[in-house]
Protein backbone atom coordinates (compact mmCIF):
# COMPACT_ATOMS: atom_id res chain seq x y z
CA UNK A 1 0.00 0.00 0.00
CA UNK A 2 1.32 3.46 -0.85
CA UNK A 3 0.54 6.91 0.76
CA UNK A 4 -1.65 7.71 -2.11
CA UNK A 5 -3.72 4.69 -1.66
CA UNK A 6 -7.12 5.94 0.29
CA UNK A 7 -7.64 4.58 4.30
CA UNK A 8 -9.44 1.25 4.43
CA UNK A 9 -11.22 0.45 7.80
CA UNK A 10 -13.61 -2.16 9.28
CA UNK A 11 -15.30 -2.16 12.66
CA UNK A 12 -16.34 -5.00 15.30
CA UNK A 13 -13.26 -7.60 13.51
CA UNK A 14 -12.82 -9.34 16.30
CA UNK A 15 -16.23 -10.93 18.62
CA UNK A 16 -15.03 -11.76 21.89
CA UNK A 17 -14.04 -8.26 22.22
CA UNK A 18 -15.97 -5.12 23.80
CA UNK A 19 -14.77 -2.84 20.37
CA UNK A 20 -12.31 -3.74 17.83
CA UNK A 21 -11.27 -1.76 14.07
CA UNK A 22 -8.70 -2.66 11.44
CA UNK A 23 -7.01 0.19 10.10
CA UNK A 24 -5.30 0.64 6.56
CA UNK A 25 -3.81 3.54 4.93
CA UNK A 26 0.23 4.73 4.14
CA UNK A 27 1.20 1.15 4.39
CA UNK A 28 0.39 0.47 7.99
CA UNK A 29 -2.22 -1.93 8.81
CA UNK A 30 -3.36 -2.38 12.43
CA UNK A 31 -5.86 -4.14 14.33
CA UNK A 32 -7.42 -2.59 17.83
CA UNK A 33 -9.16 -3.94 20.32
CA UNK A 34 -10.82 -1.84 22.98
CA UNK A 35 -12.36 -3.70 26.75
CA UNK A 36 -13.45 -2.14 29.26
CA UNK A 37 -14.50 -0.20 31.51
CA UNK A 38 -13.68 -2.93 33.90
CA UNK A 39 -12.82 -3.59 37.79
CA UNK A 40 -9.19 -2.01 37.33
CA UNK A 41 -6.13 -3.67 39.20
CA UNK A 42 -5.50 -2.01 43.04
CA UNK A 43 -1.83 -0.70 41.67
CA UNK A 44 -3.91 1.27 38.37
CA UNK A 45 -7.16 2.23 40.48
CA UNK A 46 -7.69 5.51 40.66
CA UNK A 47 -10.65 6.67 43.18
CA UNK A 48 -12.20 9.28 40.64
CA UNK A 49 -11.47 8.08 37.21
CA UNK A 50 -10.55 4.91 35.03
CA UNK A 51 -6.80 4.02 34.24
CA UNK A 52 -6.42 4.45 30.03
CA UNK A 53 -4.12 1.01 29.42
CA UNK A 54 -2.24 0.90 25.89
CA UNK A 55 -0.60 -1.62 25.11
CA UNK A 56 1.67 -1.61 21.01
CA UNK A 57 2.47 -4.77 19.64
CA UNK A 58 5.11 -4.90 17.11
CA UNK A 59 4.48 -6.57 13.41
CA UNK A 60 7.48 -8.72 14.40
CA UNK A 61 9.28 -9.64 17.85
CA UNK A 62 8.63 -8.52 21.33
CA UNK A 63 7.80 -4.58 21.68
CA UNK A 64 10.78 -2.46 23.24
CA UNK A 65 11.68 1.19 23.92
CA UNK A 66 10.03 2.35 20.55
CA UNK A 67 7.06 0.80 21.59
CA UNK A 68 6.52 2.37 25.61
CA UNK A 69 7.30 5.80 24.05
CA UNK A 70 4.19 5.01 21.96
CA UNK A 71 2.17 3.68 24.29
CA UNK A 72 3.21 7.04 26.68
CA UNK A 73 2.03 9.43 23.90
CA UNK A 74 -1.23 7.14 22.93
CA UNK A 75 -2.36 7.05 26.40
CA UNK A 76 -1.85 10.89 27.64
CA UNK A 77 -4.01 11.87 24.05
CA UNK A 78 -7.00 8.90 24.85
CA UNK A 79 -7.12 9.92 28.21
CA UNK A 80 -7.93 13.40 27.28
CA UNK A 81 -10.97 12.26 24.53
CA UNK A 82 -12.65 9.31 27.09
CA UNK A 83 -14.81 10.44 29.91
CA UNK A 84 -12.38 8.81 32.39
CA UNK A 85 -14.10 10.44 35.19
CA UNK A 86 -18.19 9.16 34.65
CA UNK A 87 -16.06 5.17 35.61
CA UNK A 88 -13.84 5.56 38.85
CA UNK A 89 -12.20 2.63 39.78
CA UNK A 90 -11.93 1.33 36.19
CA UNK A 91 -9.80 0.25 33.38
CA UNK A 92 -10.08 0.89 30.18
CA UNK A 93 -7.66 -1.36 28.14
CA UNK A 94 -6.80 -0.78 24.67
CA UNK A 95 -4.17 -3.14 22.67
CA UNK A 96 -3.10 -1.87 18.81
CA UNK A 97 -1.21 -4.86 16.80
CA UNK A 98 0.76 -3.71 14.26
CA UNK A 99 -0.14 -6.52 11.32
CA UNK A 100 1.60 -4.45 8.48
CA UNK A 101 4.63 -1.81 7.87
CA UNK A 102 6.09 -0.09 5.01
CA UNK A 103 8.92 -1.30 3.48
CA UNK A 104 12.13 -0.19 4.79
CA UNK A 105 10.27 0.84 7.85
CA UNK A 106 12.98 0.50 10.08
CA UNK A 107 16.04 1.14 7.63
CA UNK A 108 16.83 4.62 7.69
CA UNK A 109 19.85 5.88 9.13
CA UNK A 110 19.50 9.56 8.86
CA UNK A 111 16.86 10.12 11.44
CA UNK A 112 16.68 9.01 15.37
CA UNK A 113 14.80 5.98 16.69
CA UNK A 114 12.33 8.78 18.09
CA UNK A 115 11.84 9.85 14.61
CA UNK A 116 10.81 6.37 13.72
CA UNK A 117 7.80 6.47 16.27
CA UNK A 118 6.14 9.59 14.40
CA UNK A 119 5.09 7.52 10.66
CA UNK A 120 3.05 4.91 12.98
CA UNK A 121 1.10 7.39 15.17
CA UNK A 122 -1.61 8.44 12.91
CA UNK A 123 -2.37 4.59 12.47
CA UNK A 124 -2.30 3.20 15.67
CA UNK A 125 -4.52 6.54 17.03
CA UNK A 126 -6.92 6.25 14.40
CA UNK A 127 -7.33 2.56 14.98
CA UNK A 128 -7.95 3.32 18.52
CA UNK A 129 -10.75 5.48 17.98
CA UNK A 130 -12.67 3.28 15.81
CA UNK A 131 -12.12 0.82 18.36
CA UNK A 132 -13.21 2.91 20.83
CA UNK A 133 -16.50 3.88 18.74
CA UNK A 134 -17.28 0.68 18.46
CA UNK A 135 -17.19 -0.59 22.01
CA UNK A 136 -19.85 2.64 22.68
CA UNK A 137 -17.25 4.10 25.09
CA UNK A 138 -18.54 7.90 26.11
CA UNK A 139 -16.05 10.44 24.40
CA UNK A 140 -15.38 14.17 24.21
CA UNK A 141 -15.17 13.76 20.79
CA UNK A 142 -12.86 12.05 17.92
CA UNK A 143 -9.51 13.12 17.18
CA UNK A 144 -7.83 12.78 13.63
CA UNK A 145 -4.50 12.58 12.82
CA UNK A 146 -1.49 13.87 10.61
CA UNK A 147 1.84 12.66 10.07
CA UNK A 148 3.64 15.53 7.96
CA UNK A 149 7.26 16.12 6.77
CA UNK A 150 9.40 19.02 5.63
CA UNK A 151 11.68 17.83 2.63
CA UNK A 152 14.68 18.90 1.46
CA UNK A 153 15.74 18.02 -2.28
CA UNK A 154 18.45 19.93 -4.94
CA UNK A 155 18.08 23.16 -2.20
CA UNK A 156 14.04 22.62 -2.39
CA UNK A 157 12.23 22.37 0.48
CA UNK A 158 8.64 20.20 -0.09
CA UNK A 159 6.05 19.32 2.53
CA UNK A 160 4.48 16.12 2.39
CA UNK A 161 1.91 14.59 4.04
CA UNK A 162 2.62 10.63 4.70
CA UNK A 163 6.09 10.27 3.27
CA UNK A 164 7.65 7.30 2.39
CA UNK A 165 10.71 5.90 3.91
CA UNK A 166 12.59 6.80 1.46
CA UNK A 167 11.63 10.31 1.28
CA UNK A 168 12.34 10.45 5.25
CA UNK A 169 15.73 10.31 4.35
CA UNK A 170 15.75 13.83 2.60
CA UNK A 171 13.32 15.33 5.72
CA UNK A 172 14.23 17.86 7.63
CA UNK A 173 11.81 17.75 10.00
CA UNK A 174 9.10 15.52 10.85
CA UNK A 175 5.76 16.14 12.51
CA UNK A 176 2.83 14.78 14.23
CA UNK A 177 -0.40 16.65 14.55
CA UNK A 178 -3.34 15.46 16.42
CA UNK A 179 -7.10 17.55 15.84
CA UNK A 180 -10.48 16.98 17.72
CA UNK A 181 -13.45 17.06 16.72
CA UNK A 182 -13.88 20.91 18.15
CA UNK A 183 -10.86 22.14 15.68
CA UNK A 184 -8.59 22.04 18.57
CA UNK A 185 -5.03 20.73 18.78
CA UNK A 186 -4.62 17.87 20.86
CA UNK A 187 -0.94 16.97 20.41
CA UNK A 188 2.35 18.11 18.42
CA UNK A 189 5.49 15.93 17.83
CA UNK A 190 8.05 17.76 15.92
CA UNK A 191 11.52 16.58 15.43
CA UNK A 192 14.35 18.44 13.36
CA UNK A 193 15.24 21.41 12.28
CA UNK A 194 12.51 24.19 10.82
CA UNK A 195 11.41 27.63 10.96
CA UNK A 196 8.07 29.27 12.64
CA UNK A 197 7.30 29.54 9.03
CA UNK A 198 7.80 26.25 8.30
CA UNK A 199 6.16 24.97 11.05
CA UNK A 200 2.60 27.43 9.99
CA UNK A 201 3.10 25.58 6.78
CA UNK A 202 2.75 22.43 8.33
CA UNK A 203 0.05 23.06 10.97
CA UNK A 204 -2.29 24.09 8.18
CA UNK A 205 -1.49 21.30 6.16
CA UNK A 206 -2.56 18.71 8.60
CA UNK A 207 -5.24 21.00 9.91
CA UNK A 208 -7.27 20.53 6.36
CA UNK A 209 -6.74 16.97 6.66
CA UNK A 210 -8.21 16.50 10.03
CA UNK A 211 -10.88 19.12 10.27
CA UNK A 212 -11.96 19.99 7.01
CA UNK A 213 -15.11 17.90 6.44
CA UNK A 214 -15.96 17.19 3.23
CA UNK A 215 -19.34 17.08 2.82
CA UNK A 216 -22.30 14.87 2.47
CA UNK A 217 -21.45 14.52 -1.05
CA UNK A 218 -18.39 11.99 -2.53
CA UNK A 219 -17.20 14.28 -4.76
CA UNK A 220 -15.36 16.31 -2.14
CA UNK A 221 -13.40 13.18 -1.39
CA UNK A 222 -12.62 12.34 -4.60
CA UNK A 223 -11.20 16.37 -4.97
CA UNK A 224 -8.94 15.71 -1.74
CA UNK A 225 -7.48 12.92 -2.75
CA UNK A 226 -6.97 13.82 -5.76
CA UNK A 227 -5.52 17.00 -4.70
CA UNK A 228 -1.10 17.29 -4.91
CA UNK A 229 -1.71 20.24 -2.39
CA UNK A 230 -3.45 18.98 0.21
CA UNK A 231 -1.93 15.74 -0.07
CA UNK A 232 -4.32 13.77 1.99
CA UNK A 233 -8.06 12.18 2.49
CA UNK A 234 -10.49 14.23 4.80
CA UNK A 235 -9.99 11.79 7.85
CA UNK A 236 -13.12 12.85 10.03
CA UNK A 237 -15.51 12.85 6.85
CA UNK A 238 -13.28 9.24 6.55
CA UNK A 239 -14.59 8.18 10.32
CA UNK A 240 -17.94 9.28 9.29
CA UNK A 241 -18.51 7.66 6.71
CA UNK A 242 -16.65 4.24 8.45
CA UNK A 243 -19.35 4.39 10.99
CA UNK A 244 -22.16 5.21 9.04
CA UNK A 245 -21.65 2.23 6.71
CA UNK A 246 -21.59 0.22 10.54
CA UNK A 247 -24.32 1.11 11.11
CA UNK A 248 -26.03 0.70 7.54
CA UNK A 249 -25.07 -2.67 7.98
CA UNK A 250 -26.17 -3.83 11.37
CA UNK A 251 -29.60 -2.04 10.59
CA UNK A 252 -30.29 -3.65 7.36
CA UNK A 253 -32.51 -6.34 8.84
CA UNK A 254 -34.83 -3.55 9.96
Amino acid sequence: MTATTAPEAALAVLPKADGSSKYSYAGYTVTGSVTGPVEAPRRDEHPYEAHVDVIVRPAAGAGGTRERHLESVLQSTLSQLILVKNFPRSLVQVVLQVEVTPENDYVNTKLVQASLNFPIIPALLQTAILALLSASLPMRGIATASFVAIVSRDGTKQTLVNPSPRDLDFAQSVHVLVFTSHDELLLAESEGDFTVGEWDDVYDTAKKICCQCGGPGKKDIEMMLDDQDHGGPDMRQFLRSTLETKVAADLHWK
